[in-house]
Order: C-alpha cells, then sequence, then structure tokens
C-alpha cells in the first residue's frame, strides 16, 4: 500500500463533494490517453508544483525520474500526471514528511489538496491569501 496524495487545478474540479467525489473517480480511471509521467501536458501551476516537489520527492519513473535511486528510497515518488491533476503515492514511512511537502507546495502554487488517503478525505482550495482552506471531508 501506499499513502496518496493528490493536488489539482481548482477551476477544472467541481466544488461540492459529492460532484468531486465522481470527477475524482472518473480521473482515477486514467483514461485521458497519454502516458501519464510528464508534467508537459499538465497546466502550468501543476507544473510549477510537481518541479518543486521532484527537488525533495524524486520521481520513480518518467523523464524527471533520477539517473540513480537516492540512497533514502523513501522519498522517491510514484507520481501520475494529469491534465488537471497529479496523483503522488509516497512510501508509507514518510507520510507525514510528505502531508507537509505536498500542502505546503499546493499553497504555494495555488493548486487544490486532496488527502486520498485518509479517511475523511479532505478537500483543501487555495483561500486567495497564499494558504489553503479546507472545502469538505468525510
Amino acid at each position: 500500500m501506499s499513502y496518496d496524495l493528490l493536488v489539482f487545478q481548482p477551476d477544472q474540479a467541481p466544488v461540492s463533494r459529492s460532484e468531486f467525489l465522481v470527477w475524482w473517480g472518473e480521473q482515477s480511471k486514467w483514461s485521458e490517453g497519454h502516458s501519464y509521467a510528464d508534467p508537459a501536458l499538465s497546466t502550468p501551476a501543476l507544473r510549477n508544483w510537481f518541479l518543486d516537489m521532484i527537488a525533495t520527492w524524486p520521481a520513480m519513473n518518467g523523464p524527471f525520474a533520477p539517473a540513480g535511486w537516492p540512497d533514502d528510497v523513501s522519498s522517491v515518488v510514484d507520481y501520475s500526471v494529469g491534465r488537471s491533476m497529479i496523483y503522488a503515492c509516497f512510501r508509507w514511512p514518510a507520510a507525514e514528511k510528505a502531508y507537509e511537502a505536498v500542502f505546503a507546495a499546493a499553497a504555494k502554487h495555488g493548486v487544490g489538496f486532496f488527502n486520498a488517503s485518509s479517511d475523511l478525505g479532505e478537500v483543501w482550495l487555495p483561500d486567495g491569501d497564499g494558504g489553503l482552506a479546507l472545502k469538505h471531508s468525510a
């Protein structure tokens, strides 16, 4: 099992909880018809989030994967990049630090954040002041 977090382009995802979960269900079918390893097809904000993240949390595969894995393999992340979202799968021992890093980078780049591994499934949206505000949870 992995610790899974999602960032998304807020203006391309529904705001209501029920509609958001349906949208996420469609996104997780991975049916956009492209490789999910390259952030070039994503929005500028998501691409910038990704580039910030891989500096500390290297990609497991794709064009941005390092030639060799770091000594601490718990920092390697399986990113799945869509047009309006990026799904990041972390190793469980890194969960707390991963949450903090993804949340901070999401706020910095003005993208939404979904804690897919939480029983509450919290969804956070940019608050307009450089932070994130909880929109809904179970």
